[in-house]
């Protein structure tokens, strides 16, 4: 997320009343989770296994909860809560603002578009031309659609990310300040959820068609050309490369990559990254014809100890 203009590391510092280290003037331009940073942001860190990561990232402004050293070219915000302060500044530069209308008078809706009643379009929503809104579709604000672009009914774009810090008095929720991206001849099926970034973007990339009920984590990027079917579900930060196709009932972890033009195969579970161009089956995903011959191996287990039985 980009601030709408450069602030000062001092400006953020009077926002989230901590003390930094670096110049006053120090450029901050945005804020953003680790995996989507750039010069300029903001990166959040609060416990000491991902210090050097934070530190070490493309982020030059490092929130975080102990003064350490500071490596050249970067400033410090030293905060008692990061989570809490990275919160703070979600609010501050993307506040919540109530719609003023079923389709929010900010709403660009492109040539030929239908929207059908009963649908919600957000503030500041971008819809391209020749797209049909089918009933009830919720497109929550600063989502942006691409031209030739069908979402069928129920479907939620924009959701918050599932995101929460576990404190001893509950469950504390990262909130959400990132967009859903859909670019053109995309499809969505019926009762699908796709969740927004929490600083950047969801993205489904051109032509790619999903079924009825799948369900998309926030910062995901879905790949052109891809095929996703019924009930299938995928976690934060997960990339999905070009024409992968995914049958229904997959599973995905989150902060992996399914390379170009893998298959998987029904019901599998996906718990590490897949190379592109071979297809998968089973939990945890495998290549197929190996997971099929351990099935087959397995089946005949109960018949090697009726044999070692018969010959004892």
């Amino acid at each position: 997320m980009k601030f709408p203009q450069a602030h000062t590391l001092e400006q953020i510092a009077t926002i989230i009343s901590s003390e930094y280290v670096g110049d006053s003037n120090f450029p901050v331009l945005g804020m953003n989770e680790i995996h989507v940073v750039s010069p300029g942001d903001i990166v959040f860190v609060d416990h000491p296994k991902y210090y050097d990561k934070a530190l070490q990232s493309a982020a030059t402004v490092i929130l975080i909860n102990k003064n350490v050293d500071c490596p050249e070219g970067k400033a410090l915000l030293i905060s008692d809560d990061p989570f809490r302060d990275f919160n703070t500044l979600t609010k501050y530069f993307k506040p919540f603002e109530k719609s003023d209308a079923i389709i929010s008078s900010s709403a660009k809706i492109g040539k030929d578009t239908i929207v059908q009643p009963g649908a919600f379009v957000g503030n500041n929503v971008e819809i391209g031309n020749n797209c049909l809104i089918h009933p009830n579709v919720s497109i929550y604000d600063n989502t942006i659609i691409g031209d030739n672009v069908t979402i069928h009914s129920g479907t939620v774009l924009g959701a918050d990310a599932f995101y929460y810090k576990n404190r001893p008095e509950g469950f504390d929720k990262l909130i959400s300040g990132g967009r859903v991206v859909i670019q053109d001849n995309v499809d969505l099926g019926a009762s699908c959820t796709i969740d927004r970034g929490v600083t950047g973007d969801t993205t489904i990339k051109e032509g790619t068609k999903i079924d009825n009920q799948v369900h998309i984590g926030h910062d995901t990027v879905i790949g052109k050309k891809c095929l996703i079917a019924s009930q299938v579900g995928i976690a934060g930060c997960v990339v999905v490369e070009d024409e992968v196709t995914m049958w229904g009932q997959v599973g995905i972890t989150s902060g992996i990559t399914i390379g170009t033009k893998a298959i998987i195969s029904a019901q599998s579970g996906v718990s590490k990254s897949l190379e592109g161009n071979k297809s998968y089956f089973g939990t945890p995903a495998d290549n197929f014809r190996k997971k099929y011959k351990e099935i087959a191996a397995i089946r005949q287990i109960p018949d090697l100890i009726e044999k070692l039985k018969n010959n004892e």
